[in-house]
């Protein structure tokens, strides 16, 4: 069984190359749940939306979130009423939110909810939220004030300086059913190219699970999500700089080499593999930027390579 802790756009193109290689239904993904927000009435999960929606071939291809060929008709009707239209969700893309949240009102675990979508959408991968539990990132930002991460990330447009960045409810969090058990049980952990801060980062604080990664350290593959710098995607490498870390390769090997064996980095940071192993990791050097899913499926053999 492969293992993959996902947050978003990264983890959801990892996902499809790992489908590739390894068939769906012995794969289980453990996705963040710090994004989600109630919003509108609704519960939304964006991270497990996302992987479900790119999986199922549905996602739209030019933002890699939300459903392709999308109507926002229920979106501008309510900016007549209320003015605000910041997070947008698209006409069909609201079905979903509509389900999850009369199904959670049901007394449905989001774990369950969460299962009873991605059938829906026909995916054999097991899709398992970090944990039912509320686990909530919150970020502070340059001016002191604290806000929910949707308002950083798609509010402000995630172009303000942040100070700080906690998990509202880690201290209670529980993993999710079968959450602890696939990570003692997969052959392989991968650690999707998502932003080490705010997409892994939470599923590192419900409780039990870093202390898994580390005893299970050598099964453990991190691809980073950095690239010459850079995020390919988001803000990944700002945040790094402004919360003190290296926005390099080097730097997401300190913040995974207690948890991870190998990181994976892209051949434009070869030069970089010293210094990644200075850091006590081991470092693979392939193309990381999964532009197609033939790309991401070159990836996931490497990747699955590492281990053997």
């Amino acid at each position: 069984m492969i293992c993959v802790l996902a947050g978003g756009v990264g983890a959801a193109r990892m996902l499809t190359g790992l489908c590739q290689v390894v068939p769906p239904a012995l794969m289980t993904a453990i996705v963040n749940v710090g994004d989600d927000l109630e919003l509108h009435g609704l519960h939304i999960s964006p991270d497990i939306d996302t992987i479900v929606y790119t999986l199922a071939g549905a996602a739209n291809p030019g933002t890699g979130w939300g459903l392709a060929d999308e109507t926002w008709n229920a979106m501008d009707s309510l900016a007549r009423y209320t003015g605000e239209g910041w997070f947008r969700l698209g006409d069909r893309d609201l079905g979903t939110h509509m389900f999850r949240t009369g199904r959670l009102a049901e007394g449905a675990d989001l774990a369950t909810v969460t299962a009873e979508i991605a059938a829906a959408w026909g995916l054999e991968v097991n899709l398992v939220p970090v944990t039912n539990d509320p686990l909530r990132t919150k970020v502070t930002i340059d001016d002191g004030t604290e806000v929910d991460f949707q308002d950083y990330f798609v509010r402000l447009r995630h172009s303000v300086a942040v100070r700080s960045v906690r998990f509202d409810g880690d201290d209670s969090a529980q993993p999710a059913p079968g959450v602890i058990e696939a990570l003692q049980l997969a052959r392989t952990i991968v650690i999707a190219p998502s932003n080490p801060i705010v997409s892994i980062g939470p599923l590192l604080a419900v409780r039990g699970i870093r202390e898994v990664l580390e005893t299970r350290r050598d099964r453990v593959i991190a691809v980073s999500p950095i690239v010459a710098g850079a995020a390919l995607k988001g803000p990944a490498d700002r945040m790094l700089r402004e919360l003190g870390h290296q926005s390099t390769v080097a730097g997401v090997a300190r913040l995974y080499r207690d948890i991870a064996s190998v990181l994976v980095i892209d051949d434009a940071d070869a030069a970089l593999g010293p210094a990644v192993e200075s850091e006590g990791i081991g470092c693979l050097v392939t193309p990381t930027v999964m532009s197609d899913p033939v790309a991401a499926g070159s990836l996931a053999r490497v990747v699955l390579g590492a281990t053997g």
